[in-house]
């Protein structure tokens, strides 16, 4: 699919793109892979990793500068949009810097996607714009609206734009698990209430349902990989079994348990192997074969969320993982 294309990354520094890059590179051997990102010094360590593989290039830029976007996407077949604000205490505190960042932002991605002539463009969202009750959710919310609107705007064989939305990513900067991991000596972990779930998906997992994405798409689709939930009680005793667990209340704008799928949504979405599909709410396309494909439509009501998930993740299964890629955890 990407042998011998071009691929723009936004926010290409970030864990998603190192492990987007790095398998990308591998499995495809694309014509070249552009890194497009506004931190100077991250674009700097990870150039020192592809400093013999002319099929990277980095660019400097922000999805908020329409015109630098417009620059970088000259030849580019396909566009992955993971830049974001995305830390929700962040949003919360700072909500103008986020609605630039992940509405602006998208709108620029998406109007510079469709006048450059980009074939395919695969936004990644986030469980948090299911049901949203905090900014950056809210904000991911309104991105993935445009992301399915796009194909409106782009027309019949032009641009096409997909959203794929998973939650937690396993060991990702800034995520639970090297948090817990910086602090385990203490003896004690944090934790904002005992009744808390999360979904748990790795990065490959994150990578492959972008390249699903690319392969399966028409345009509109909202990609939900299916993945285990697990306590975050769980989590910490998978690190520290013995571990001591303070209860320190829930964090403003943070949901007790992870939504992907609404009952709202329950109306549009198709089930499949390993994924679920939500297919655009709007031009009769929740009702095209092309996009159906041989999903099997879900039950009326229907939610997909962490606390009622039927697939869980064990202690002893986190702690294997964490044993085998605990030089990797964190670094991105």
């Amino acid at each position: 699919m990407f042998k011998d294309k071009v691929i723009l990354i936004t926010g290409g520094t970030g864990s998603f793109g190192h492990k987007f890059v790095e398998m990308t590179l591998t499995k495809y051997n694309p014509k070249k892979i552009i890194i497009y990102s506004r931190d100077e010094m991250k674009q700097w360590e990870m150039a020192k990793l592809y400093a013999n593989d002319t099929r990277i290039r980095f660019f400097i830029g922000d999805v908020r500068d329409r015109d630098r976007l417009y620059r970088a996407l000259d030849g580019v077949d396909y566009v992955v949009h993971a830049a974001a604000t995305k830390i929700v205490p962040t949003a919360e505190y700072n909500p103008f810097e986020c609605i630039k960042t992940n509405i602006n932002g998208a709108m620029n991605v998406i109007d510079a996607c469709i006048d450059k002539g980009v074939k395919r463009a695969v936004a990644l969202s986030t469980d948090k714009a299911s049901s949203p009750a905090n900014l950056y959710g809210a904000t991911k919310l309104a991105s993935d609206k445009m992301f399915v609107a796009g194909n409106s705007y782009s027309g019949a064989d032009k641009t096409k734009f997909s959203v794929v939305r998973y939650g937690n990513v396993m060991g990702s900067r800034g995520s639970v698990i090297p948090f817990f991991l910086s602090i385990k000596n203490k003896g004690e972990l944090p934790i904002t209430d005992a009744r808390m779930t999360r979904f748990m998906i790795t990065l490959e997992q994150g990578v492959e349902l972008v390249w699903h994405a690319f392969e399966d798409m028409i345009g509109g689709e909202i990609y939900v990989k299916k993945i285990p939930s697990m306590k975050v009680t769980d989590v910490a005793l998978s690190i520290l079994p013995d571990a001591k667990l303070n209860i320190v209340g829930i964090r403003p704008g943070e949901k007790l348990h992870e939504q992907m799928i609404s009952a709202e949504d329950s109306y549009y979405t198709y089930e499949y192997p390993e994924h679920y599909k939500i297919l655009p709410a709007i031009n009769g396309w929740e009702n095209c074969t092309k996009r159906i494909k041989n999903g099997k439509k879900v039950p009326e009501g229907f939610i997909y969320s962490s606390d009622n998930n039927t697939e869980w993740m064990s202690i002893e299964t986190l702690q294997n993982w964490l044993s085998n890629n605990k030089l990797k955890i964190g670094n991105f």
